[in-house]
């Protein structure tokens, strides 16, 4: 049985901004933390500082929590160059100059989720790989905003996933090196809960998959390698790593669609500048 889309009114959305307000502020706060010798867990610390200040609610701290097992440790993913997601901060993980850090977070508030990731340099990029880490970020960031600007009310979900499939082709051509795109980990629905229906691929057709519904809510979310798209699981059953060792980025947002058009509702302008390139105007849910 395939499970049904929650689609919310306008006003649900409006609350959900609120919530993605509330993560864009906190993960600027992890932002500002990150520098050469500080360890994951402080940037950890910073971002559920923020949430709580706000009135929110970490989503990550014992998500998958069953019986014995407390599930997740902590409020963000700290995934530091092979690491492509799922990472946890550590106090003795210390930042050193030229890691690729991927900051992956979430809350609550009044009920409502948010999620959203971005990847950032700590200090200078490492030297000898500084242009094609660069390029790295870019291509994902880009590929996710070229991913958001597909959806459309009563459009269809694969429309999303090849657009983010062939950016990622358009940035291989473009920047002379083919970028992996990591299956099997991808976006979701999102909502009263943080990972519901449907599952967003990072690879697709357009015209295929359920109709995107005025009152969806996604979380929209490719990864890049620099080598192979293949990973594994750690022995700690959480962290994600290319199996080959290829540095790793990760770009997230989550987005409302209304009968309007969309809003991108971890951005704190909405989304108006990732889309402008791209010809879309988000709408205001504020």
């Amino acid at each position: 049985m395939v499970e049904a889309i929650q689609l919310k009114t306008r006003g649900e959305l409006q609350a959900m901004r609120a919530a993605g307000r509330l993560l864009a502020d906190a993960i600027a706060a992890g932002r500002a933390a990150v520098a050469p010798g500080v360890s994951t867990m402080d940037v950890n610390d910073a971002i559920a500082t923020a949430i709580a200040e706000g009135g929110g609610t970490s989503n990550f701290l014992h998500y998958g929590a069953h019986g014995a097992d407390p599930g997740f440790p902590a409020t963000i993913c700290a995934s530091v160059n092979d690491e492509v997601v799922h990472g946890i901060p550590s106090a003795t993980r210390t930042l050193v100059e030229g890691d690729l850090f991927s900051i992956d977070a979430g809350c609550i508030l009044d009920g409502w989720h948010a999620d959203s990731a971005v990847s950032v340099h700590v200090g200078a990029p490492d030297s000898e790989h500084a242009a094609e880490e660069v390029d790295l970020v870019a291509a994902c960031e880009r590929a996710m905003w070229v991913g958001i600007s597909a959806a459309r009310p009563n459009g269809r979900l694969g429309d999303i996933s090849a657009a983010i499939e062939q950016s990622v082709a358009w940035s291989s051509r473009a920047d002379g090196r083919r970028y992996g795109s990591v299956a099997g980990y991808g976006g979701h629905g999102i909502g009263t809960a943080m990972h519901m229906a449907p599952y967003v691929a990072n690879q697709g057709r357009r015209g295929k998959g359920p109709r995107l519904a005025p009152g969806t809510a996604l979380a929209i979310e490719p990864m890049l390698t620099l080598g192979r798209p293949a990973t594994r699981v750690l022995a700690d059953k959480w962290t994600v790593v290319t199996k080959d060792g290829a540095r790793a980025a990760h770009w997230e947002h989550s987005i409302g669609i209304g009968e309007d058009g969309l809003c991108v509702l971890t951005a704190p302008d909405g989304g108006a500048a990732g889309l402008r390139p791209f010809g879309v105007t988000p709408v205001s849910l504020d």
